[in-house]
């Protein structure tokens, strides 16, 4: 799954998409990610929390 395209994703289907590759592939490491996908982490993160997930580093996913 590529997630160069996030920005147009469905919120859900995306936090259910990097949570199960930070989850299978990153070790919750959200950078790691980040870096992996050439995505801007903060972008990421704000779409997430506009649709009401905010990232639990301690858990590594987002909730």
């Amino acid at each position: 799954m590529n997630l160069s395209n996030f920005e147009n994703m469905d919120p859900v289907m995306l936090m259910s998409i990097v949570n199960m590759k930070l989850r299978d592939d990153f070790s919750g490491d959200l950078d790691k990610l980040a870096v992996f996908f050439d995505i801007d982490r903060a972008a990421l993160e704000a779409k997430l929390a506009a649709a009401g997930f905010d990232y639990l580093p301690d858990a590594g996913q987002f909730r």
